[in-house]
């Protein structure tokens, strides 16, 4: 991975948006300036984000797929893994669509979605979707007829499906063939060697993200004003109000009912862990120091490496939330009026992406976009809208791996809860 970075990620976006409001402000009144310098910022920084939209899917295609080639778990504890990481991820989708439905913050954004996007005026954004009257029927529609179909249409979850079906195919030939050095070796090894190549490329790419924030911003402020960030507001409080309420509510909820792990223990115990993550925006990185954690609480070791070691690449409520929100954030602001059915689509969406992109750096900002084109959102407003979310993305991000890690500490509570349960059983039948 590149190292040329002297300073984090937050930190060169914070300048970058310092930087694009100095020129939006000092440029922005001169229509020949504004033309020939934010302008062309604002094209360079849709030309980022294509290139991220562009690596994003063969990016989770890859990832599942050695994800699933490498990943070694027994059927109960996965089965019984999954089946947690489930629940929770249902939750978080539940609480971000009752906040989003029945607050509907995106309408803040209608009326000037052309200001802040920088959409051509008098362009019709129509919903690239046709509302079908069953849930089943759109759901259907992301199915993949042919292999290369997912690829063409940035289709995430046919995408994922044709990932989980090659690669499940691939590993389940490995265990029957037994032979070490055989084909299906070497194949694994270039699906590893061609996911290694993909984040790399990614790394470099991610490099450019400050660059296209600078123009963004200077695009719109020259032409909208500084009044512009008001509006972004509404966005951040949004997104951070649909993690809060899973983290500070749900989360120390059901450690208590079900893990009979009291606020203070699980949250106090893990204050460690939250604030590594909310700090280096990492939820992987906060691996050793969740683990310790864990150990304080006197969960134990099996549970707590299930969990915050394999059980990581599946604990990404902070993500899937997001991009359900953010989603439907902008439908609302472009005044779309989604059914019931296109919403499913659009978790299912989230879900699919939070499980995919395990382990890829600024896993949030690579999906995104994908999971607003199946929520239905023209390209324009795709590549548009995202740049300009990543300046207060780099706030939302914390949140998001401090949810994480707290989702891989609730799971392991969860798992060795059940685990003391058999072991309290066996030792009373054994007495008898």
């Amino acid at each position: 991975m590149p190292h040329a970075r002297t300073f984090p990620l937050y930190t060169q976006v914070i300048l970058a948006v310092v930087c694009g409001t100095a020129l939006g402000i000092v440029f922005g009144q001169e229509p020949y300036l504004n033309g020939l310098r934010n302008e062309q910022l604002g094209k360079l920084g849709l030309w980022v984000v294509w290139v991220l939209k562009t690596l994003a899917v063969p990016l989770i295609f890859f990832a599942i797929m050695d994800s699933l080639i490498r990943a070694s778990l027994p059927l109960r504890q996965g089965a019984k893994l999954l089946m947690i990481c489930l629940v929770n991820v249902s939750v978080a989708m539940l609480i971000g669509l009752v906040i989003m439905n029945l607050w509907q913050p995106g309408k803040s954004w209608q009326g000037h979605v052309e200001e802040l996007l920088q959409v051509v005026p008098g362009t019709t954004l129509k919903p690239a979707f046709a509302a079908s009257e069953h849930p089943l029927e759109d759901l259907m529609a992301y199915i993949p007829r042919t292999i290369a179909d997912p690829f063409g249409s940035n289709n995430i979850i046919g995408v994922v499906l044709l990932a989980l079906g090659l690669g499940l195919a691939l590993r389940w030939a490995r265990i029957k063939s037994g032979q070490a050095g055989g084909v299906l070796d070497h194949v694994a090894w270039a699906i590893e060697r061609l996911y290694g190549w993909l984040v790399m490329g990614l790394w470099w790419v991610i490099l450019a993200v400050p660059i296209a924030v600078c123009g963004v911003v200077a695009n719109v402020v020259g032409k909208s004003g500084i009044a512009v960030f008001a509006t972004l507001w509404m966005f951040l409080a949004a997104m951070l109000l649909g993690l809060a309420v899973h983290a500070l509510l749900y989360y120390p909820f059901v450690a208590w009912v079900v893990g009979k792990k009291s606020p203070r223990i699980y949250i106090g115990q893990g204050a460690d862990a939250i604030m590594t993550a909310l700090s280096c925006n990492s939820s992987l990185a906060t691996v050793p120091i969740t683990l310790r954690c864990l150990e304080r609480m006197q969960v134990s070791a099996q549970s707590a490496r299930l969990a915050a070691c394999v059980g990581t690449n599946l604990n990404n409520d902070g993500i899937t939330l997001y991009e359900a929100m953010a989603a439907l954030f902008l439908a609302h602001a472009l005044g779309y009026d989604l059914p019931l059915s296109k919403q499913i689509v659009i978790v299912m969406a989230s879900i699919i992406a939070g499980a995919g992109v395990a382990g890829i750096p600024e896993a949030g900002m690579i999906v995104l976009p994908l999971v607003l084109a199946a929520a239905g959102l023209p390209d324009q407003v795709i590549l548009a809208a995202i740049p300009l979310i990543m300046t207060v993305d780099w706030i939302i991000a914390r949140a998001r791996s401090g949810v994480n890690v707290m989702s891989d500490m609730l799971v392991a509570i969860l798992l060795d809860t059940g685990r003391t349960t058999a072991a309290t059983e066996a030792r009373a039948d054994a007495r008898l």
